[in-house]
């Protein structure tokens, strides 16, 4: 059982979570993420270490309210308890001095994006980072990324805040004004593959961070299995992190989108329930 000490609206969906796991907290590295389940029965999904405080033996989780798990959790107040944090788990993120590293953030994948630039800057790496939201309510940690980046472009869909286009647009901006030696992208799947075509295209080696279905998070059920260089790999124990040149994008969205129809029931009979 994991306390909760502390929670923040970051927008209406999405929700920063500061949570007691000390053991979790000790071993977190960028890149890491934990499994979450409430109640003994519950779901488990796996949600990124945003960031992690040693003194406290806190970690950070954010959670955007998409399913009934996520809704679940996101009901969950201060001094509450989750009932299982399983964690670190995955390989950690491979961080070195590059040079320039552009790193582009859609959505609640800056979530998961933010330690990586942390780290980044810490070894030396000029970090140029785009952040990419439909509006300006929907930006988050902004203020974070700022702290640890040379360069941030804001894109939102609707023009609301930042430059109005896609993350692709930002990210293309930089690219043709300067040398980048690798890109890391994070957000939904349909980004990342339209991200991975952009620096495909300019030949930049890119890094795609993937949050596939996952049920046990020790490789064993397949449940997040994805094809990379036609080779089957397990983003639990494998990744989260893989080329992203070489990642069956299609296949991916297929996978993710399995499920839809059924979540969409479930969550459609868990909000009758709960108003």
């Amino acid at each position: 059982m994991h306390q909760i000490l502390h929670k923040e609206y970051l927008s209406e969906k999405v929700v920063k979570f500061e949570i007691l796991a000390p053991q979790i907290a000790k071993k977190r590295m960028a890149g890491h993420f934990v499994i979450v389940k409430i109640g003994q029965k519950g779901e488990r999904i796996p949600l990124t270490i945003s960031s992690a405080n040693l003194n406290t033996g806190t970690i950070t989780l954010i959670v955007q309210k998409v399913g009934v798990t996520s809704h679940k959790l996101a009901m969950l107040e201060i001094d509450d308890y989750i009932t299982d944090i399983v964690g670190p788990l995955g390989q950690p993120t491979h961080i070195e001095n590059f040079g320039t590293v552009l790193c582009a953030g859609g959505g609640v994948g800056v979530a998961p994006l933010l330690p990586i630039v942390e780290e980044l800057k810490k070894k030396g790496n000029r970090v140029i980072t785009v952040l990419a939201a439909r509006s300006k309510d929907l930006v988050i940690l902004e203020k974070e990324i700022r702290a640890s980046s040379d360069q941030v472009i804001i894109m939102t869909d609707d023009g609301s805040y930042g430059k109005k286009g896609l993350v692709t647009n930002g990210m293309e901006e930089v690219i043709l004004n300067q040398k980048i030696d690798l890109a890391i992208t994070i957000g939904p799947a349909i980004m990342m593959k339209f991200t991975s075509l952009l620096t495909k295209k300019y030949i930049i080696p890119t890094l795609a961070s993937l949050n596939s279905i996952m049920v046990d998070g020790t490789g064993m059920c397949g449940a997040c299995r994805v094809s990379v260089s036609n080779k089957t790999k397990f983003v639990c124990v494998d990744g989260p992190e893989f080329d992203a040149h070489q990642i069956d994008f299609d296949e991916l969205l297929m996978r993710l989108g399995g499920y839809q129809e059924d979540e969409m029931k479930a969550l459609d009979s868990y909000s009758k329930l709960n108003n």
